[in-house]
């Protein structure tokens, strides 16, 4: 019987672009002026989130959030979560409000139509580049200083499908704290089975995202940098390992 689901997975992958380009494509005018000027950011972020729910919806994902803590309206987050799949892009914009950008590999803005916008909306990052790694930070700063956001995957990656939970990387810590922001850790719980990069895999069904209560970085400096790093992942892991059979943060 397993034969039978490789048409399907094909399928449904090939559904998933079309899901990514319809939209685009028909909003293709809109989404021109609002990257025109940088203030209009919001009004792309809008766009944006319609975006990612006509994909979550087409797919047949029954997304559904959780939280423990409300962000405020016009206030600023670092916003963390695990990373698993191409969907974690499109999860993360139905569960957030507040304007933010991403920062993502360089690699996606390779890919035709989506790129376009991703390269212009987005702070890319060639994670072997120390050069480009401080760039980043640059422009995050920059960001921030507008009145937005950060959203940073901090495991650097998608760890290999049998990893849990990968170690995570500083940066969104030692930003968050030297803007004295809070953290907002953010658990995908189905993200992987719905839609991993295996690409005989996948399937319509539920989608579960927690936003889990903040960490404050007032008065936090960059000593604390790998403590913050730790209690974070300490979270998401533990929100994990208790819809697995892990038990111990490795």
């Amino acid at each position: 019987m397993a034969i039978f689901k490789y048409p399907f997975w094909l399928l449904y992958r090939i559904w998933f672009y079309i899901m990514v380009a319809l939209p685009i494509i028909i909003l293709f005018p809109l989404l021109l002026i609002s990257i025109s000027r940088e203030q209009w950011y919001p009004f792309f972020f809008k766009l944006a989130r319609f975006w990612a729910k006509f994909i979550l919806v087409g797919m047949g994902f029954k997304y559904k959030i959780t939280r423990e803590e409300i962000s405020e309206p016009k206030k600023s987050y670092m916003f963390v979560a695990n990373h698993t799949s191409m969907t974690d892009i499109m999860l993360m914009l139905a569960s957030v409000k507040n304007p933010f950008v991403f920062v993502g590999k360089k690699e996606l803005a390779k890919i035709p139509l989506f790129g376009f916008f991703y390269k212009r909306t987005c702070i890319l990052v060639d994670r072997s580049s120390a050069k480009s790694r401080q760039a980043v930070f640059l422009r995050a700063q920059r960001r921030l200083k507008q009145g937005l956001s950060i959203c940073i995957f901090p495991e650097g990656g998608v760890p290999e499908e049998h990893v849990l939970l990968d170690a995570f990387k500083d940066g969104a810590f030692r930003l968050a704290i030297n803007h004295q922001i809070p953290v907002v850790p953010i658990t995908f719980y189905d993200n992987k089975k719905r839609f991993s990069y295996t690409f005989f895999s996948g399937s319509p069904g539920k989608m579960r995202a927690k936003i889990h209560k903040f960490f404050k970085t007032e008065g936090l400096t960059t000593k604390d940098t790998k403590v913050l790093n730790e209690k974070t992942r300490a979270v998401i892991w533990d929100a994990l390992s208790r819809s697995t059979t892990s038990k111990k943060l490795p």
